[in-house]
C-alpha cells in the first residue's frame, strides 16, 4: 500500500513522541515546524503554542513569564536578546540548571535547507550521581573530582560537535558533488593549479577543448598535460597569475588546431587580521585584505568557431570599406583610361613620324593593363557573397588537376595527394577553385620554366580544419615577401606582377572564416597553407514533389534536369499566374521561382500571395538580380534567394535548407 502525505506525517509524530528527549524545529522565520509530545510536556507549553506556525518570540515570551530562565529585569530585553541571537543561529551545546531545579542539555544544529533543530535532554539524573559521588567520596580529592565533571561535560560536548561534524561534512560533500556536476556541465576547462603549476582540480574537459590531451590530470604539471609548445605559450600569464595579475589571452593550439580563450585568476588565501580584530578594529572574523596567493584558478574555452566568424565579419567589413574608398577613384580612373584609349585610337589613324605608332601601341597597352588592374580591385573590394555548397573534395581536386595541368610547362609536374576525407563538405567551390589555380599560377612562375613539381595536400586537422597547402620546388619565398606577401600591391615580378594574386586568395580565404600562412620548405621552395573551417555536409533531402516557375524555357529545362538528377519529381510553369494555379495541386513539397517573370506579377508578388494563403509548401526564389537591388533584396528578406547560376550540387544544399 503505498503511503499518502498524511499518512508519513502521521507515522513521524508517532516515531518522535516515543523519544525521550524534547525536540523542536523552527523554520528560517522563526516559526514552530515540528515539536515532539515530550518538547510540550518538559516546559510544560499549553497546545497553542505547540501549533505550527507559532512564532519563536511567542514561546520565549511565554517561558520568560514563567520564570524559565530565573528572574528577569526586563522582560522585553530578555526576550529580545533570545530572538537576536536566533536570528543569528550558530551550533552549540550547553547544559543549563532550570528554575524548578531540574537540568538540562541544549543541543542546536542549522538546517540545509534554513532554520534549526534544537535537541533538550533532562541530565538531572546525571547530575545528581556526580554530586552523590563528591558528597560520599570523601578520599577522593577535590581535584580528582572537579575534573571528573569537567571531563564528563567535555565528552557530552564533544559528542554533540562530533555529531555537527558529520552534518557539516555530509552538506559539505553534497555541495562538492553539485559543484562537480555543473562544472562538468559546462562547456569550458576549469582548472587549479597551486604554485608548482601541478594540477590540484579539473572538472574533466581537457580533452573536449583540446582534443588529443588526458581527461585525468590531476598531480600531472602543465607541461606535461598540455605539451611543451602550448605550455610555453601559456607559460608568461600562469607567473603573471602568481604575481597577483588576472589575464585573459587567446591562442592557437597546434596540435588541434583549435583556438582558445583562457582566462588566469589569481588565487589568494584570506588574510589574516590583527591579533583580536577583524581588520576594522571589531573583533573576531577574517580580513578582507589580500592575502598570499596559493595557486592559479584556470578558464578555459573553445572559441574557433567564433573566431571563424569574427574573421569573416572582419573581411567583409574591410572590403566594405575598401569598397566605398576605390569605387569613385575607380570610376574617375575608368574614364580617365576611356579618354586615353579614345585619343590614342584617334593617333593611330594619323601619319606619324618613325617610332611613333610603336609608342601609340605601348600607351593603349599600358592603359588596357589598368583596366584589367581595376577589375581585379573591383574583384577584392567589390560586394561578394559566399556560395558554399556540398563538394566532394575528391573529386573537386581531380577537376582542378583537369583545369590546371594545360597551363603547366611540361618541365613541371603537378601531382594531387590523395585525401582520406571521404564524405562531402560545405565549400565555396568556385573561390576555393580560383585561389587554387593562383597559387598553382603563381608556383609556376616562381620556378621560371625550370623542371620541378607542384605539390598540392589536403587533410582534415582535428575535424576542425580543412587544411591545404601548395609547395612548389623554386626559390622560396624572399624574407621581405614572408612579411608582406599577403598585401596589396605587393610584388617581387617587377613590371609583370600587378601584386593582387596572394591578396585575392587572403581575401577569399578569410571570408569563408580560414586563414592563410606563407612558409619556406626545409628542403627549399615555398610553401603556401590554406586552412578553411571543416563542415561536413548533411546528406540529400527525400525526394520531393517540386515546382518550378520560369518563364525561360532553356533555364526551366536546365532546372527540371538538375532536379530529376536529384531524385525529386517536378511541375513546371511559364509564369506567375500559371505558377498560383498549379500551386493548388495536392502533394507540392517546394515552390521555386524565378524572381523576374514576364507578365503583370513578378515572383515576389506570387509568393507572397500563397503566404497569405498559408500554402503548406516550402516556397523560395532564384534570381540573377545581383544583391542591392530592391526587388531582390525583398524577396530575401522573406523567402531566401538562390543565386544564379547555380550548379546541381548548389541546388541540394538550398533546398536542405542551407543558405544560399
Amino acid at each position: 500500500m503505498e503511503l499518502t502525505e498524511g499518512m508519513r506525517a502521521s507515522l513521524t509524530a508517532a516515531g518522535l513522541n516515543l523519544i525521550q528527549q524534547a525536540l523542536s524545529i523552527f523554520d528560517n522565520d522563526l516559526q514552530l515546524a515540528l515539536c515532539n509530545r515530550r518538547y510540550q510536556d518538559m516546559f510544560g507549553l499549553p497546545d497553542w503554542l505547540t501549533h505550527t506556525g507559532v512564532s519563536f518570540e511567542e514561546t520565549i515570551r511565554y517561558l520568560v513569564q514563567q520564570g524559565e530562565y530565573g528572574p528577569v529585569g526586563n522582560e522585553a530585553e530578555a526576550v529580545r536578546a533570545r530572538v537576536e541571537t536566533a536570528r543569528a543561529f550558530q551550533p552549540h551545546y550547553m547544559e543549563r540548571r532550570r528554575a524548578n531545579g531540574r537540568w538540562i542539555s541544549v543541543e542546536g544544529a542549522p538546517l540545509p535547507q534554513g532554520g534549526w533543530v534544537t535537541v533538550y535532554t533532562d541530565i538531572t539524573e546525571i547530575k545528581m550521581q556526580e554530586g552523590l559521588l563528591r558528597a560520599r567520596s570523601e578520599e577522593l580529592s577535590e581535584q580528582v573530582l572537579a575534573n571528573a565533571e569537567r571531563l564528563a561535560q567535555a565528552n557530552r560536548e564533544l559528542a554533540a560537535t562530533n555529531a555537527a561534524l558529520q552534518e557539516a561534512k555530509r552538506e559539505l560533500t553534497e555541495m562538492e558533488a553539485r559543484t562537480r556536476l555543473t562544472t562538468e556541465m559546462m562547456p569550458a576547462h576549469i582548472a587549479h593549479v597551486g604554485r608548482d603549476l601541478r594540477y590540484t582540480y579539473s572538472n574533466r574537459r581537457l580533452s573536449s577543448v583540446m582534443p588529443g590531451r588526458p581527461n585525468s590530470i590531476l598531480g600531472l604539471t602543465g607541461r606535461e598535460a598540455l605539451g611543451q609548445a602550448t605550455f610555453e605559450k601559456i607559460a608568461p600569464y600562469l607567473d603573471r597569475a602568481l604575481a597577483g595579475e588576472a589575464s585573459v589571452f587567446e591562442f592557437a593550439d597546434d596540435e588541434s588546431g583549435r583556438r582558445i580563450r583562457a582566462a588566469f585568476t589569481p588565487d589568494r588565501l584570506p588574510q589574516a587580521p590583527p591579533h583580536g580584530t577583524d581588520g576594522n578594529g571589531a573583533k573576531g572574523g577574517m580580513s578582507e585584505a589580500a592575502g598570499p596567493i596559493n595557486g592559479v584558478y584556470i578558464l578555459s574555452m573553445d572559441v574557433t568557431e567564433e573566431v571563424q566568424a569574427r574573421s569573416a565579419l572582419m573581411q567583409t567589413r574591410k572590403r566594405e570599406l575598401a569598397a566605398q574608398v576605390t569605387s569613385g577613384l575607380a570610376h574617375d580612373f575608368s574614364n580617365l583610361l576611356t579618354i586615353i584609349l579614345g585619343l590614342q585610337s584617334r593617333l593611330q589613324r594619323m601619319a606619324l613620324p618613325l617610332g611613333g605608332a610603336d609608342l601609340v601601341a605601348a600607351t593603349l597597352g599600358a592603359a588596357r593593363r589598368g583596366g584589367t588592374l581595376l577589375d581585379r580591385i573591383a574583384g577584392i573590394s567589390g560586394r561578394r557573397e559566399l556560395r558554399p555548397s556540398a563538394v566532394d573534395l575528391r573529386d573537386f581536386l581531380a577537376d582542378l588537376v583537369v583545369l590546371a595541368r594545360p597551363v603547366l610547362p611540361d618541365s613541371q609536374v603537378l601531382e594531387v595527394q590523395d585525401t582520406e576525407i571521404d564524405t562531402a563538405l560545405m565549400l565555396d567551390a568556385g573561390a576555393l577553385q580560383d585561389a587554387l589555380v593562383n597559387l598553382i599560377l603563381n608556383a609556376r612562375d616562381a620556378m621560371a620554366g625550370r623542371q620541378g613539381c607542384i605539390r598540392l595536400t589536403a587533410r582534415a586537422l582535428r575535424d576542425t580544419w580543412l587544411e591545404i597547402a601548395v609547395e612548389d620546388d623554386g626559390p622560396g619565398f624572399a624574407p621581405e615577401a614572408l612579411e608582406r606577401g599577403l598585401e596589396p600591391f605587393f610584388t617581387t615580378k617587377g613590371g609583370e606582377g600587378s601584386g593582387l594574386g596572394l591578396s585575392m586568395v587572403y581575401d577569399q580565404v578569410t571570408l569563408a572564416g580560414g586563414t592563410v600562412r606563407l612558409a619556406n620548405r626545409a628542403g627549399g621552395g615555398a610553401r603556401v597553407i590554406l586552412r578553411l573551417p571543416l563542415r561536413r555536409a548533411v546528406p540529400g533531402s527525400a525526394p520531393r514533389l517540386v515546382l518550378v516557375v520560369e518563364d525561360s524555357a532553356d533555364i526551366r529545362e536546365t532546372v527540371r534536369e538538375m532536379l530529376r538528377a536529384l531524385g525529386h519529381s517536378v511541375i513546371e510553369a511559364g509564369s506567375a499566374e500559371e505558377g498560383l494555379q498549379l500551386a493548388d495541386l495536392p502533394g507540392i513539397d517546394v515552390i521555386l521561382s524565378d524572381i523576374s517573370l514576364a507578365g503583370p506579377m513578378n515572383g515576389v508578388e506570387m509568393l507572397e500571395v500563397l503566404a497569405a494563403r498559408a500554402h503548406p509548401a516550402r516556397v523560395c526564389l532564384m534570381s540573377a538580380l545581383p544583391p542591392g537591388t530592391a526587388l531582390r533584396d525583398r524577396g530575401a528578406a522573406r523567402f531566401g534567394v538562390l543565386q544564379k547560376p547555380f550548379d546541381t550540387r548548389m541546388l541540394d544544399h538550398f533546398l536542405t535548407g542551407g543558405p544560399a
